[in-house]
């Protein structure tokens, strides 16, 4: 789907691409866009955090999501309008296009799915992370928090049930956030993460330095044969027994994908055999044939990558493997499509998609003026996010009809 450089010319392209839009866009061309015409994908599927909305864009693919089936980690109806930046989504998708307006199709169904919920037990600010039910959590500059956390990771108390959006890195034990919110109501915890220390006669097991007892359970409520090693996904009762977790319900970590003519996921290698056989967030990959623009030396486990293909009964057979790192996720930023909601010209900040964007640093317009910023306005919105990891810092604003 992408035919793009490799990692070092990627990040040295977007970092210019930045600098140059804040100057002149007339200057730096229009950028990035393919306009060798069109091509339609019949089925997609796509796997990663939510990096704009209008409708929804994952993986660089903007799905109009009016008539999709959302759905949470539990195939709960979700709304649409509760979905967040950062939060990671699975699309299935149709109609996809690729023109000179860039990608776009058809979600058919959206389905979201979380690391974590539980409780903070500490927060270190030096290091950037929070440790929630027995897991170490990494906050990067990419890190979303909810609108009720005010001042990132200061903003986070001991004791506050958080929900984490992100991606485990087995290499470390730790998740890297994508988003943070809290959800002081929630009726259950949740873990999606490795078993170790498995104990088949007290039925217990750890996911990181959280103890779970699975005693309880019914055969019906357990995922399988549990063995170390396995990824799963464990919904909990919030309060402990006898220094334990107790299991309301075991699944298996990863959903099986459909048979789809394209696949992309983004994510972390979470096992490894070779640079042609690995997974990607607990998805098999198979590489034998696939490029990779990067080189295959940083193709580790725990890496970051993309990974193209198409899906074929559970296996993303790969056409191209390419790296990422946090700092070029950072430079491609997000992007909001919409009608300003409100606006407030003292402090130069709208409100788009339920995202506040400031544009009081330099912003380069297109068919418009900052003159022409209004509530109901119709504009694309790209940027970056601020330190406080709630608002976006305006690089482009193209008023649209």
């Amino acid at each position: 789907m992408f035919n793009r450089p490799p990692l070092s010319a990627r990040l040295a392209a977007g970092v210019a691409q930045l600098l140059c839009a804040s100057a002149l866009l007339a200057a730096c061309g229009g950028g990035g866009s393919d306009s060798s015409g069109s091509t339609e994908t019949a089925t997609a599927y796509a796997s990663g955090p939510i990096t704009g909305f209008g409708s929804v864009i994952v993986n660089g693919v903007r799905f109009d999501d009016s008539s999709a089936r959302i759905t949470d980690e539990d195939d709960v109806a979700v709304n649409r309008d509760d979905l967040r930046l950062g939060m990671t989504a699975e699309v299935q998708g149709a109609g996809v296009v690729t023109d000179s307006l860039g990608r776009h199709g058809r979600a058919l169904a959206i389905r979201l799915g979380n690391e974590i919920v539980g409780p903070v037990s500490a927060v270190d600010a030096t290091a950037k992370t929070v440790t929630a039910l027995g897991q170490v959590v990494d906050v990067t500059d990419n890190t979303v928090f909810g609108e009720r956390i005010t001042g990132g990771l200061a903003g986070i108390a001991v004791g506050t049930v958080i929900e984490v959006n992100g991606a485990l890195n087995v290499t470390t034990g730790h998740y890297t956030a994508t988003r943070i919110d809290v959800r002081p109501n929630a009726p259950y915890f949740r873990l999606r993460g490795v078993i170790a220390a498995l104990d088949t006669t007290a039925k217990t097991f750890k996911i990181g330095d959280a103890l779970i007892s699975y005693a309880g359970l019914a055969s019906t409520d357990t995922f399988a044969s549990l063995a170390n090693g396995l990824l799963v996904r464990v919904r909990l009762q919030t309060t402990q027994v006898d220094g334990a977790w107790v299991a309301a319900r075991i699944a298996g970590g990863v959903r099986k994908i459909e048979n789809q003519d394209e696949a992309e996921i983004h994510g972390l290698i979470t096992s490894f055999t070779s640079v042609t056989q690995f997974s990607v967030n607990g998805i098999a990959v198979d590489a034998t044939n696939a490029s990779f623009p990067d080189g295959q030396t940083g193709v580790a486990l725990g890496a970051r990558v993309e990974v193209e293909g198409k899906a074929v009964d559970g296996v993303i057979v790969a056409r191209k493997v390419e790296l990422q790192n946090e700092r070029e996720l950072h430079v491609r930023g997000f992007e909001l499509h919409g009608n300003i909601s409100t606006i407030d010209t003292t402090l130069k900040t709208f409100v788009l998609r339920g995202v506040t964007v400031n544009y009081a640093t330099a912003v380069v317009y297109k068919d418009g003026t900052e003159a022409d910023l209004k509530v109901g306005a119709q504009v694309e919105v790209k940027g970056v996010l601020n330190l406080d990891g709630k608002t976006l810092a305006a690089v482009r604003i193209e008023f649209e009809k």
